[in-house]
């Protein structure tokens, strides 16, 4: 997906809210009436960052929608988007606005409320149809679940008006989606959001190409929720948040830069503006972080049924709480591990966007992290750890 296909996704008008198709051609839903009025709807495919690999694959058939969020996969009234042949794509090369164009179909006008994306299952055939590669490895099998082949449920409401186009992108979160199993092998826990393109803008800049080596990461965030992350390009220092979503509620966003053996760059306040970017650094002024020691916090979060998963926070007085890293924990172990900087963390105000933002080091945080356990259906833990003086050890037990 090159520049001015990106440009042209936030920069130009999109009349309505969308989704998808493919090269392959598409199918059609059911109607009572003969001639219905028609609109249109197109699907991108993007990603976050995967934490430790060199490749994240995924081999999607179709992308299949309903105006019916219960019916099930052979129900009639499903409109398919079939890629013919299947497209093995990997995740990791659609990030800094990179999108995977899945195709238009027409659709009749009305209203929707379910999306699938349906992956081919590895098989004797296709053994490597979803896979991994983990940082300087060999490509290896990502055992699936078997709502691959009926399709990964994506709820989702929108409407589709006669002589108009929805698109939408399908943001594939890599890092949250594979996790290990402590044997050398994975699996994937599909993390997919919706985020439909007329009211999505995105969040641009530079950081220091000195941090290439450090495995620089950006994310955007809401009340400590990660919605966006990327990396930057490691020539250039370039980087991309987007799509982000622009909305009476989400209009401001908190921007975190984070590489190892450096210390934790926050912005607060960034606007998002639909349609446009929002520009946080320059090549002439990147973003550069201040070097700093590291220690981790590790345990175990149990029980193992409930595949936990942990995160680091920092909340800053009269500021933002904001995540600085998370994990899945392993899922044959129980075991997680995060490495954080001791420095202070540096904090600026996006306010009228003037540059370079101001930032000032937060001394009272340096090395001071909330710890917490999470795991759908159990009730989450938090404890404070301290980590100046070097590595801490903090288990959980989730409790329903």
């Amino acid at each position: 997906m090159n520049h001015s296909l990106r440009k042209f996704l936030l920069g130009c008008v999109i009349s309505t809210a969308s989704l998808l198709t493919a090269c392959g051609g598409g199918g059609s839903s059911d109607t009572s009436t003969p001639n219905p009025p028609q609109g249109s709807m197109r699907v991108f495919l993007t990603d976050a960052p995967a934490c430790g690999f060199d490749a994240v694959n995924i081999t999607v058939s179709k992308v299949r929608v309903h105006q019916s969020a219960s019916a099930n996969e052979n129900d009639a009234g499903w409109a398919d988007i079939t890629l013919n042949p299947p497209r093995k794509i990997n995740l990791l090369n659609l990030v800094n606005g990179t999108l995977e164009d899945l195709g238009l179909t027409p659709l009749p006008a009305g209203h929707y409320t379910q999306l699938r994306l349906v992956l081919v299952a590895n098989s004797t055939a296709t053994p490597l149809a979803n896979s991994v590669v983990v940082t300087g490895g060999i490509e290896t099998a990502i055992d699936t679940p078997s709502a691959v082949q009926s399709g990964i449920k994506l709820t989702n409401e929108f409407d589709v008006a006669a002589n108009t186009q929805v698109d939408f992108t399908l943001d594939f979160d890599a890092c949250k989606s594979v996790v290990t199993r402590g044997n050398g092998s994975f699996s994937l826990k599909p993390v997919i959001s919706i985020v439909p393109m007329v009211v999505s803008g995105g969040i641009t800049g530079f950081v220091s190409t000195s941090l290439a080596a450090s495995k620089p990461a950006i994310t955007a965030q809401l009340n400590g929720v990660i919605v966006k992350s990327t990396v930057p390009d490691p020539v250039t220092g370039a980087f991309t948040l987007g799509p982000i979503v622009q909305s009476a509620t989400a209009s401001t966003y908190n921007v975190v830069i984070t590489a190892d053996g450096r210390a934790t760059y926050v912005v607060s306040g960034v606007q998002v503006t639909a349609k446009a970017n929002t520009v946080l650094s320059t090549s002439a002024s990147p973003i550069n972080l201040a070097v700093s020691t590291m220690s981790a916090v590790s345990g175990t979060i149990l029980p193992l049924a409930a595949q936990g998963t942990a995160r680091a926070t920092q909340s800053f007085a009269a500021g933002p709480t904001v995540t600085i890293k998370y994990q899945g924990v392993d899922l044959i172990t129980a075991v997680y591990s995060l490495n954080l900087p001791t420095a202070a963390p540096m904090l600026g105000v996006y306010g009228t966007g003037t540059l370079p933002i101001v930032v000032t080091a937060q001394t009272a945080l340096a090395g001071k992290y909330t710890a917490e356990a999470t795991a759908t259906g159990y009730v989450t833990q938090s404890a404070a750890v301290d980590i100046t003086s070097g590595n801490v050890v903090k288990n959980f037990v989730l409790v329903q």
